[in-house]
């Protein structure tokens, strides 16, 4: 383990969505970049799970810019889709990462799959896989999942990604429904940073 406290980090994404809120997660006083700053591409994302993805990420960020870098790979999974769309969460948006298509394509697998689906709970989990990786540092993994079901559309605007179509058990509202601050305290990214926090 470290010996002192990281003051200074990457966050290896190139999600802007995803950036704010791990920048959200993490210490004011840290001192915080993206692979924007240093202009860097994101690498092929051949890993079978979230972790294997995340590693990949973080590891190649790390490697190109010489920082500890911290990177997550996180998606939604959906019970009766054989967990679909999974690692491929983003790629179901396309390579403009359109969620609005990949929430309608969500709709059109359910449809598929039961076209009474919306008179079921159909459940669903988003999981977030969060590595640190870098020089003189012990490679961290940490998990964080919350568990909910699939909303009937797409509602609210906030969050990103699939956020206006999962709604969080023992919730009311979609996470595009609620205020930034209520989703921080309880969703995959909190939890799995949660774990990991005390090394900032």
């Amino acid at each position: 383990m470290l010996k002192k406290k990281i003051t200074k980090i990457l966050v290896g994404t190139n999600n802007t969505g995803k950036l704010r809120e791990i920048k959200d997660l993490l210490p004011q006083n840290l001192e915080i970049h993206s692979t924007s700053d240093f202009k860097i591409k994101s690498p092929v994302e051949n890993g079978k799970t979230f972790e294997e993805n995340s590693l990949i990420k973080a590891r190649y960020f790390s490697k190109k810019t010489k920082m500890i870098c911290l990177s997550d790979d996180s998606g939604l999974e959906i019970d009766v889709l054989e967990g679909a769309p999974g690692i491929y969460s983003a790629r179901w948006g396309g390579k403009k990462g359109n969620f609005i298509k990949a929430m309608n394509r969500v709709f059109k697998e359910l449809d598929k799959n039961n076209k009474n689906w919306k008179n079921k709970r159909v459940k669903a989990r988003f999981i977030c896989a969060l590595t640190l990786y870098g020089p003189n540092q012990k490679t961290i993994k940490s998990v964080g999942k919350i568990e909910g079901h699939i909303s009937h559309s797409m509602k609210g605007e906030n969050g990103f990604g699939y956020d206006p179509i999962f709604i969080p058990k023992g919730k009311k509202i979609t996470f595009g429904e609620m205020k930034a601050s209520q989703k921080y305290k309880i969703d995959h990214r909190f939890k799995a940073f949660k774990k990991i926090k005390k090394l900032f």
